[in-house]
């Protein structure tokens, strides 16, 4: 039994007897037939009370529900925090205002406590981030007087949506035991449905990947380094992840951390900064200068006629013209050339005979 039929009997039944109420209130004091308005009016009442009632009651509280489960805990506790000091405020004038003339006197301090309050709540909100830092920086010079590491609450100042490529990948878990990523890094459960999906589906590849997100998940709620929070805030009326997280990050003004080209590209047209794990691994690798030489060992052909392949540490492809006479060999080879696509760093070199 859903509550919107609950809240719409019980109006029935109150609107029933209010209107049989009135109908035979009505028909005493005009002498007109008790029964007919008594029961036309309870007829009329319960209908309105059957069809109406949930748009009072339960309707505007699910409305409430879904606009603060968009909202995030730092804009609620700036919110409510302006709110306070706005009436703290408006408290303070109330009582120089209402010394003044009628009718001024009458209207000013309620008028105050409106604006104050207004003010309040707009100029928190709007300063959230600041008031986080300042918040932070507090509570970690207490925990360091007292010689406690700092919390992770002085990572709260900046909050990172987490994408689910992105815990697939796993290397955001080495990434965040570095340091290098401060903050809180924010899982919408939304994701964690589509992790699950993953983990549970028929396909053997897809199912290892899940899991190993899975995994992931773990991993980086048992480290120290950074601090992870799941949370339940959805978007209402959209139903892929991608559109649901550039939303959620427009909302809430924050990045994404991502790996995925085309949540890339979309969030980037909306405004939406991105985190991108691939082009964060392309900005570390190893930068090499036609000219240079370094050893190699070249392990496959080439597409091209007589190139031969290896790979550096960091995963950077060489492309060594003639290669292919020196397969399995390490060689001492000169780069040519160094090309940067979108798919990361190839270099061309030639070996140094």
């Amino acid at each position: 039994m859903s509550t919107d039929f609950i809240f719409r009997i019980v109006g029935m039944f109150v609107l029933f007897s209010f209107g049989g109420y009135w109908g035979y209130w009505f028909a005493q004091n005009n002498a007109l037939s008790v029964f007919a308005y008594t029961a036309g009016m309870a007829f009329v009442g319960a209908l309105v009370g059957l069809i109406v009632t949930p748009f009072v009651t339960t309707r505007p509280v699910r409305a409430m529900r879904s606009l603060l489960a968009r909202v995030s805990a730092e804009q609620l506790f700036s919110g409510l925090t302006g709110l306070v000091m706005g009436l703290i405020v408006a408290a303070l004038l109330t009582f120089p205002l209402s010394m003044l003339p009628t009718p001024l006197g009458d209207i000013l301090p309620f008028l105050g406590v409106l604006i104050f309050g207004y003010f309040g709540v707009a100029i928190f909100v709007m300063r959230q981030n600041d008031m986080m830092n300042v918040l932070s920086g507090l509570v970690n010079k207490g925990e360091a007087a007292v010689g406690v590491p700092a919390s992770a609450w002085g990572n709260t100042s900046r909050t990172i949506l987490l994408d689910t490529s992105v815990i697939i990948d796993g290397r955001v878990a080495d990434i965040a035991k570095t340091g290098f990523l401060p903050g809180t890094l924010l899982i919408p459960r939304f994701v964690l449905t589509e992790l699950q999906y993953i983990a549970d589906s028929a396909d053997s590849l897809r199912r290892q990947r899940g899991r190993r997100g899975m995994e992931v998940l773990a991993e980086l709620q048992k480290g120290s380094a950074v601090s992870i929070r799941i949370t339940d805030i959805d978007v209402d009326g959209v139903r892929e992840v991608d559109d649901k997280l550039v939303i959620l990050a427009r909302q809430m003004k924050c990045p994404i951390l991502t790996n995925d080209y085309n949540l890339n590209r979309i969030a980037e047209l909306q405004g939406v900064s991105i985190l991108n794990i691939n082009e964060l691994a392309n900005a570390i690798k190893s930068v090499v200068l036609p000219g240079e030489t370094f050893n190699i060992l070249i392990i496959q052909d080439g597409k091209e006629m007589g190139q031969g392949v290896g790979y550096m540490d960091d995963g950077t492809m060489v492309v060594v013209e003639g290669g292919n006479k020196h397969l399995g060999v390490r060689k001492n080879v000169t780069v040519t050339k160094v090309l940067q696509t979108a798919a990361g760093r190839m270099i061309f070199a030639r070996p140094e005979d």
